[in-house]
């Protein structure tokens, strides 16, 4: 996608600035007020609960891998989608050091070093979208259980842009996006085994975070005793 149709994109979900191909303030300002919402849905407990039997198990364990692996709500408290941005997956495709956006070092986390109220994430996202949008929002994990954008196509989505625009719009997208994930990468048994047993949680936590996890399933067994 180029930065023009980006700019097209965003002005057919409810900006209005020129298509113009350059990424300047205007084109900046709008990625951000795009993908906040104030109004957005919460997930019923009947949503959950349908979710949860998708995947073969319960209300009780989906409420346990919100519980520890969610970063809490999936939007901040100014009502933006919330992500993180993630300078290596930049670097890993560009092979090109930018400051603040592209290194080969993950890093650089800062919520707001400049004061001015705008999560660092998304001002380093819509910098970068405006250089190459693709690249940008593969590059930042997305809502409530941080699923990284370079798993769109593979978890079934028409776009990464898609993708991050139902996030923004319901808190049961969220949910969607992690039964896919759970889904797609085999952890269906992993989750059905969920118990207050840490042992039964390991394979879940690491199959979900990594071998390198770190207690992540005592935290999965404690929230589900």
């Amino acid at each position: 996608m180029t930065v023009a149709e980006f700019q097209a994109w965003l002005n057919a979900h409810g900006a209005s600035i020129a298509v113009d191909g350059k990424g300047g303030p205007a084109t900046r300002a709008a990625i951000i007020q795009v993908f906040i919402n104030k109004k957005a849905q919460a997930a019923t407990a009947d949503q959950i609960a349908e979710i949860a039997q998708r995947l073969g198990g319960t209300w009780k364990q989906l409420n346990a891998v919100a519980t520890v692996e969610s970063s809490g709500g999936g939007w901040d408290q100014t009502g933006l989608l919330k992500i993180l941005y993630e300078r290596h997956y930049v670097w890993r495709r560009l092979k090109v050091k930018i400051p603040f956006l592209s290194d080969p070092s993950p890093g650089g986390y800062t919520t707001d070093a400049d004061g001015d109220g705008i999560n660092d994430s998304w001002e380093k996202l819509a910098d970068m979208a405006c250089r190459n949008p693709l690249v940008a929002f593969e590059s930042v994990s997305w809502g409530k259980f941080q699923v990284m954008g370079a798993w769109w196509q593979k978890l079934g989505y028409s776009s990464v842009f898609d993708m991050a625009w139902d996030l923004r719009n319901s808190e049961v997208a969220h949910y969607e996006l992690l039964a896919r994930f759970i889904e797609v990468f085999g952890l269906k048994a992993a989750f059905r085994k969920l118990s207050g047993n840490p042992a039964d949680c390991l394979p879940f936590a690491e199959g979900y975070n990594g071998k390198g996890q770190k207690g992540y399933h005592q935290r999965l067994a404690k929230a589900m005793r």
